[in-house]
């Protein structure tokens, strides 16, 4: 645990913003961790490598043999097993590419985007419909980025609307009402943690689900970002190279960076597209989202019987199994979808060009997330995490430790690219540091490990929710990382402003003026921008 640790996650970032290579990169970055684990030996770092690899998707189990007064009386068991969240995951992001391949094929996205030109006419109103839809759909953030980009595309194509835009929208509203949703794997997640913190340090105020309540304005990274995402689409606040993606889409209707080609995730089905109906591609999103949140509240219900939890919506959420529900929505999406794909009457050999196109545009979210995963697991082995959650110095004046804490989640997320990972190491170290410097800042210091976590997710390009809010809207990776940046680190300046301000000024004070101070400095920004132009 110490400054070296964060070598592989900083040379990742660089190698991603000079070669904007993502896979290269994150091969680099895995490599150079590896050998760092094992004193740069070659064959250790390679087996090392390969073992993480395999071990996201098979463990191997051995079981203790049964005993009775020291004499064995049961049959040793072993074998693989599969780990089925990894697993059931990438299923998950082929099934989806899959729909919405057969959903372009139907003609279900040209009927929707008629039905919806009809009815949204301005550019303003397609670029509200991924917020809304990113409000709506707050049960995961995996399930809110891939489903959202999905639905909203056809119409924020038909009104030229850059890709990396719609992608930034998806990403932007994702995790930001995912972490301040109680009743969403996030909110179960988080309350959980925190039920353990205060048990910890004996807190018997509040529950640990009021707490989470209490935390939901003192979020300022996630508010002031859900903020922005209506600035930007109400005041056509474009800056950087997103007015460069905006001015390319608007002049000459590419909604991709022309450098790079058109991204996968939009290629063409390879068939001919169909007269559809809106219904084809309405009825297996729905199907998608229904049968999902079915299966989360079913093997939610299980998991709190099995684990003699009494059934309610916060224990539901709370033993949820979010990666079988995921695949199982996908699953009946995909046959629903099929199903409408048969009513065009194709030919059999279309349905597998269609099948195969949906396939290869998942490929690059699917080999981005295979690398992610392994230098997150690397990083987790060199402590970067922990090396960072220590530079936190019990030196600094209780008042500023909530800005601190914002600060050093930020960098841990971008980091390691995984919120949830920060919420884990972080949130018991505030706890502890909360408890014992000044109880009053508990939840404010609780609340900034939360929204700085959020940031770091944001701005990493080896974050999941960045990959799949990529793939999800038909966008260039690295392109929705670099458009993203801006308004991020203004959303996140913003908010650091307001946790300094949080212990002095007072929770709702503080959040009025957080927003106030963000649409200030948008409109400054814009009148300066329209100044040099």
């Amino acid at each position: 645990m110490d400054v070296y640790s964060i070598i592989p996650p900083l040379l990742a970032l660089i190698l991603v913003i000079l070669t904007r290579k993502v896979l290269l990169s994150l091969g680099v970055s895995i490599i150079l961790g590896a050998l760092m684990l094992y004193d740069f030996s070659i064959p250790k770092a390679a087996t090392e490598i390969v073992h993480i690899v395999s071990s996201l998707f098979f463990s191997y189990e051995v079981a203790e043999p049964v005993t009775f007064g020291g004499i064995a009386n049961g049959i040793v068991e072993s074998g693989f097993a599969i780990n089925d969240w990894e697993f059931f995951i990438l299923l998950f992001l082929i099934l989806l590419g899959m729909v919405a391949s057969f959903i372009s094929f139907s003609g279900g996205s040209t009927a929707f985007g008629e039905w919806a030109v009809k009815r949204i006419k301005t550019r303003k109103g397609a670029q509200l419909l991924p917020i809304v839809l990113g409000f709506i759909i707050f049960i995961d953030d995996y399930f809110n980025s891939l489903t959202v980009g999905n639905v909203s595309r056809p119409v924020t194509d038909r009104h030229r609307i850059s890709r990396a835009k719609l992608a930034y929208y998806v990403d932007s509203t994702a995790a930001p009402i995912c972490v301040i949703a109680p009743l969403s794997s996030w909110g179960a997640y988080i309350i959980t943690i925190i039920a353990g913190v205060l048990e910890k340090n004996e807190v018997t105020d509040y529950s640990a689900f009021q707490a989470f309540l209490s935390m939901i304005p003192m979020n300022l990274y996630a508010m002031t970002a859900l903020a922005m995402v209506f600035v930007v689409a109400l005041y056509k606040f474009d800056i950087g190279l997103m007015k460069k993606h905006e001015d390319l889409a608007i002049r000459e209707g590419v909604l991709y960076d022309l450098s790079k080609g058109e991204p996968e995730g939009s290629a063409e089905t390879g068939a001919g597209e169909q007269q559809g109906k809106i219904s084809y591609l309405i009825l297996p999103i729905v199907t998608l989202v229904i049968v999902t949140v079915g299966f989360m509240i079913t093997t939610g219900i299980s998991g709190a019987r099995d684990e003699g939890v009494a059934v309610n919506m916060m224990s539901i959420f709370e033993f949820t199994d979010i990666s079988r529900s995921l695949l199982f929505g996908a699953i009946v999406g995909f046959l629903t979808t099929l199903i409408c794909t048969i009513f065009t009457k194709p030919a059999s050999k279309d349905v597998f060009i269609v099948a195969k196109a949906g396939f290869k545009s998942m490929l690059p979210a699917v080999c981005i997330l295979l690398l992610a995963w392994t230098i997150s697991s690397i990083i987790g082995d060199l402590g970067t995490g922990a090396y960072l959650a220590s530079l936190v110095s019990n030196g600094i004046p209780p008042f500023l430790l909530p800005l601190m804490l914002f600060v050093i989640a930020g960098i841990s997320a971008v980091s390691t690219g995984t919120s949830w990972g920060t919420f884990a190491i972080l949130l018991p170290i505030a706890g502890d540091m909360g408890a014992t410097v000044d109880s009053s800042l508990l939840l404010p210091m609780l609340a900034a490990v939360m929204a700085g976590s959020i940031f770091g997710d944001h701005v990493s390009p080896i974050s999941d929710t960045t990959i799949l809010s990529a793939a999800g809207s038909g966008s260039h990776h690295i392109d929705h990382v670099m458009t993203q940046l801006p308004y991020a680190i203004i959303a996140a300046v913003v908010a650091a402003f307001g946790f300094f301000l949080l212990p002095i000024l007072g929770t709702i004070f503080t959040l009025v003026v957080t927003i106030v101070v963000l649409i200030l400095v948008a409109v400054v920004i814009k009148k300066v921008q329209a100044k040099n132009s």
